[in-house]
């Protein structure tokens, strides 16, 4: 029998819809827009559709936008003012550098710049530290949207097995960490895991974040596991791959993401749940949003 298909793009239409009556609700009780700001540094065609895509997003949610478009020549002092500029704006609540940044500028430096209240990105240290203890912060937003769809599938992960390919700052090494926090037992896998198909096969639930197209094959999957594929990787036709290889997994497979259609959807929707939380926090406002 072939593999429930997890459709992000269905429940990031749920989340969203839950977010636009979250935010009406916010701005009746508080008299406050919530309101996010996007940093667009250069020109990468990537980055301008995701920038693009957030702003209809937050329009439909009833959030207030800004972007901020920068030449690629823009310096790091330049951006750091107005990050500072964004930290002290109370009309933002939420603030996204959108990446990569041009090679001349210290990312690393440009994102521990903002706020952390403001960091609907959950990559400032205060956020990663805040993560790893447990405590309240705002989480990665892919990351999030991963967990979103497990649950909705109604997995459980109580001592669960789950094991997640690629250790990145953005993707593997947070959802690991909250995966741990639902009490999975979890393997963290990289480039150098001896006998990688032999760990995956142990996995009740995978998370491929490695960034190589198909490279997660059918029989590396235990049979009625829960396999999040977050990989998009374009091929030579223009068209898009994950890191799993759907075909031969989505017959062995529980329950599976599709590419393009499961996770993608799912960051801009749990990025508009950020930038509502944000807004509760920094207004002081009593109930968290429900988020959908």
């Amino acid at each position: 029998m072939a593999a429930q298909i997890l459709d992000g793009k269905a429940l990031a239409r749920e989340i969203r819809e839950g977010v636009r009556e979250d935010v009406a609700r916010f701005q009746a009780e508080t008299e406050v827009q919530p309101g996010l700001a996007v940093v667009l540094v250069g020109d990468d065609p990537a980055s301008r559709i995701y920038v693009s895509n957030k702003e209809r997003a937050c329009q439909a949610a009833g959030i207030y936008s800004e972007e901020h478009k920068l030449p690629a020549s823009t310096t790091q002092s330049d951006l750091l003012d107005l990050i500072g500029r964004l930290n002290r704006d109370p009309r933002i609540h939420g603030i996204l550098v959108q990446l990569p940044l041009p090679d001349a500028i210290d990312e690393g430096a440009v994102l521990d710049a903002i706020d952390p209240a403001k960091d609907v990105d959950g990559f400032h240290p205060v956020n990663v530290a805040r993560l790893v203890l447990n405590q309240e912060g705002l989480r990665p937003c892919t990351p999030a949207g991963i967990l979103e769809l497990i649950e909705r599938a109604g997995t459980p992960l109580r001592g669960a097995e789950a094991v997640v390919v690629g250790r990145s700052n953005i993707v593997g090494k947070p959802v690991a960490m909250m995966l741990l926090h639902r009490h999975a037992t979890v393997t963290l896998c990289h480039s150098r895991t001896r006998d990688l198909a032999e760990v995956c096969r142990r996995a009740d639930v995978l998370v491929a974040a490695v960034g190589r197209s198909e490279m997660i094959r059918g029989d590396w999957i235990k049979p009625g596991a829960t396999v999040i594929d977050v990989g998009i990787n374009r091929q030579a036709d223009g068209s898009l791959r994950g890191d799993v290889a759907f075909d031969e997994a989505v017959q062995v497979a529980g329950a599976i993401t599709p590419v393009p259609g499961g996770v993608g959807p799912m960051t801009i929707a749990m990025l508009l749940v950020n930038t509502l939380t944000a807004a509760h926090r920094q207004v002081g406002a009593p109930a968290a949003p429900a988020g959908g």
